[in-house]
């Protein structure tokens, strides 16, 4: 019989690395840091993943109190990350994506934008790692449960930050065409995603609305 803390690991790190989904967050990395130097493309993915790690742990905390506070559902987050992804998806889909630094805008400021938005939120820290770390933290029954929860996140964003950095070495050596190709793959994932986010967040909404 299996022990229940090593279920209940598994179940916290595979959830979550499937819920951040870092590989799918590599071509939009590449694409916002094609002009950044190497060391500039690691501070965006540093910070990207700080800022994820940092969201997720306060929402595992207190998720439910600010949702309820807020009076806000995760069904609407979950709709507006759809949307999100969906305009990220189209301009991927078309190998257009690209956020380019605007003329009053410092290098340093750059780079704080696009790691907070839409990096590390909503393509770590989206509706659905938001939602799990949720759950995961009201199932835990103990402090082993919880140590066990966190480390599970530590460890998942560690990787997410070896795969960005890595992918990007990756879709280095595909060269420019196998990038395009590569993007719109990726852009016709993140437009399911997003279609499967908005309708598990509006499905809800609609069968609350139809037995009022």
């Amino acid at each position: 019989m299996q022990n229940p803390l090593v279920e209940f690991s598994l179940l916290c790190f595979v959830s979550m690395f499937t819920m951040t989904n870092p590989l799918g967050a590599v071509p939009i990395y590449t694409s916002f840091t094609n002009d950044l130097s190497a060391k500039e493309s690691q501070t965006v993915a540093y910070k990207a993943v700080l800022t994820a790690f940092v969201l997720l742990c306060l929402f595992a905390i207190a998720g439910q109190l600010i949702f309820n506070f807020f009076s806000i559902s995760i069904h609407s987050l979950k709709i507006v990350g759809g949307l999100i992804f969906l305009a990220m998806g189209w301009e991927m889909l078309q190998a257009k994506l690209n956020r380019c630094q605007q003329p009053n805008e410092t290098k340093g400021q750059f780079i704080d934008d696009i790691s907070i938005t839409p990096l590390g939120v909503p393509m770590l820290c989206g509706p659905g790692a938001i939602t799990n770390a949720i759950i995961l933290m009201n199932s835990c029954e103990n402090a082993t449960m919880v140590t066990i929860l966190f480390s599970s996140l530590t460890l998942v964003m560690l990787l997410s930050l070896l795969i960005l950095i890595s992918g990007k070495r990756l879709l280095a050596v595909l060269g420019n065409n196998g990038n395009k190709i590569m993007m719109r793959l990726m852009g016709l994932i993140v437009m399911v995603i997003a279609v499967e986010f908005f309708f598990a967040g509006l499905k809800p909404i609609v069968q609350d609305m139809m037995t009022k």
